[in-house]
Formats: structure tokens, sequence, C-alpha cells
């Protein structure tokens, strides 16, 4: 496993690099001059010279890519130009509550596609998997927006029963039962389009799972179906669901940049939202690379449980 592990390291590292660069100069041809936004729309040209040598955007591309990599690779991610404070107090503070809401939303749609896959296969039947697939369908298409406009206005306005954003106002661990009532609607919004995917990952794999000879084996023992089904093809779908769910978890990441903002959850997203409006190339940079590397760690993550799960992969890959 652990060379499995070495061989999977420098690729990578590789995306990490080339996904720096490319955050780099792609902000950097964006229009706008983060030293105009700074000046204000009535600073003269020397004003605004003088803040662009203060911030360093009058050096070369090498060096200041260079000068941000040495900062990256030493935790030291710098000031923020227009929001204000350190950028890794930004982040910080930013990614606690995504963390939990992608937690919540994570959660929430693994355990929803774990109990309808598997009620699917066991209760076989055309109205149920019609229901299903119906759901399904409806959960990927509608935009994660407008499922936040409905929730917000179905169950903070005509049933005013959830808050209707924000987080907390005492934090997360103070007072459980309220810190529910905040995450419900925002992660409940998140965790439909994922839940709906892994719903036909999962479903679909079991079925093939069920079409095998040892299943047939099994019955042929006078193994139940429930006892097959549950002990048998679901551990054997598990890789397939896991692939599926490292590319969701992805999907979540991106997800919430627009359910942040449709429930006013000062996030990530919410984040790099102000940063990319205000042209703060520091924050929005550290954010970014700090989404891609986040993404390769899951990437990582799920192939390495996926060889542990199924030997076949770190087998094939020493061979």
């Amino acid at each position: 496993m652990i060379a499995y592990l070495l061989r999977r390291v420098p690729s990578a590292l590789a995306v990490l690099f080339g996904a720096s660069v490319l955050i780099f100069l792609l902000l950097r041809l964006v229009p706008g001059d983060p030293a105009t936004t700074l000046a204000g729309p009535d600073a003269t040209p020397e004003t605004i010279a003088a803040i662009r040598h203060q911030l360093g955007l009058d050096r070369s591309w090498p060096a200041q890519y260079l000068t941000w990599l040495h900062g990256v690779l030493t935790g030291d991610l710098g000031r923020s130009y227009i929001i204000g404070g350190q950028i890794s107090d930004l982040v910080g503070r930013g990614l606690t509550n995504t963390l939990v809401l992608t937690a919540a939303a994570l959660l929430l749609a693994v355990v929803v596609s774990l109990a309808v896959s598997v009620s699917s296969v066991l209760w076989d039947r055309r109205w149920l998997n019609a229901i299903v697939a119906a759901a399904n369908t409806v959960a990927v298409a509608v935009p994660v927006f407008v499922t936040g406009v409905l929730l917000v206005l179905v169950f903070a306005i005509i049933l005013p029963v959830l808050p209707a954003g924000g987080i907390p106002p005492r934090g997360f661990a103070a007072q459980p039962d309220i810190t529910v009532q905040y995450l419900l609607l925002p992660s409940i919004c998140l965790a439909l389009p994922v839940a709906a995917a892994l719903t036909r990952f999962l479903t679909e794999s079991l079925r093939t799972e069920l079409r095998k000879p040892y299943v047939l084996t099994a019955r042929a023992l006078g193994i139940s179906h429930r006892q097959i089904v549950t002990r048998g093809a679901l551990r054997n779908a598990l890789p397939t669901m896991l692939t599926a769910l490292g590319i969701q978890t992805g999907q979540l990441l991106g997800g919430a940049v627009l359910v942040e903002a449709a429930f006013a959850w000062p996030g990530i997203g919410q984040l790099i939202e102000q940063g990319i409006n205000r042209r703060d190339y520091p924050v929005v940079q550290a954010l970014l690379l700090f989404s891609v590397a986040v993404f390769v760690a899951i990437q990582l993550t799920t192939d390495i449980v996926h060889a542990w799960l199924d030997p076949r992969i770190r087998i094939g890959g020493r061979a």
C-alpha cells in the first residue's frame, strides 16, 4: 500500500504545480487593476503607480510568481490587498464554515443514497424505481440556487420554521439544536444533486453485482436476498461508490459557492466572490490553489481507499 501511495504522490504534486502556474497567469489576464481599485476613482497616475510598487505589481510576472510560491511553501500567504487582514486568518474563518456545511451535506448525501439504493434493490418494484428515477432527475437538473430559493421560500417565509440564512450567532458548538436549524436548509440544498448522483452509481453497481455468478451460488445455498444484498453485493459495490464519492465531493466544494451566496453563509465561496469582484489577487490565488489542493487530496484518498478495498488495483499497478 505504501508503494502504491508513493507512486501516486508525484502526479499529485505535478497537478498542484501546474495549477499554481495556471491560477497565477489567469488572474493576471483578467481585466482590472487592484491598485486602481484600492486607490479609488479619483486617484492620480502617480498615486496608482506608488500603490502598484508597494504591492509589488510593478515587478515581472516570474518574480511575482516566485515570491507568491515561496510564501505558499512557507505558510506565509501575506495580507489581503482590499478586503484587509491576514489571508491565513480569512481562509481559516471561511474554511471552518465551509467545512461544516460540506461535511453536513456529504453525510446527508451518503446516508440518503445508501438508504435509497439498498431499498430500491431489496424491494425491486416498478413504481418505486420510477419514483426514484424521477426524483434523481429533478435533483440533478434543478440548479442549486433555484433549490435554495424554493427552500427559503417554503421553510423560512411561508412556513417560518427555519432560518433563511447565516450561521449560528454563538458558534456551531454552543447550541447544537440551533446549529442544526441553521445547517438544515443549506445542507439539503447542497446535498440533493450529490445524493442523486451517488444513488444512480450505487444502484446500478448493486444490480450489476446481483447478476454475477456468486449471487446465483448464494441463492442456491439458501441465503436470503436481504443478506446477499447487505453482506455481499453492497461490499463489492462500495469501490465504485467511493470513486463517485471522490468526484462528487469536488462538486460539493464547487456547489458551495452558490449555496453560500443563496444562504448568506460566510464561507470560502463567499470569500472567493469578494476577492474576484475587488481584484484581490492574493486572496483569490490562495483560495483557488487551496481548492485544487483539497480536490487532489480527495482524489488521492479515494484512490487509496479504493486500492485497499480492491487489491487488484495495487497489484495491477505494481505489475
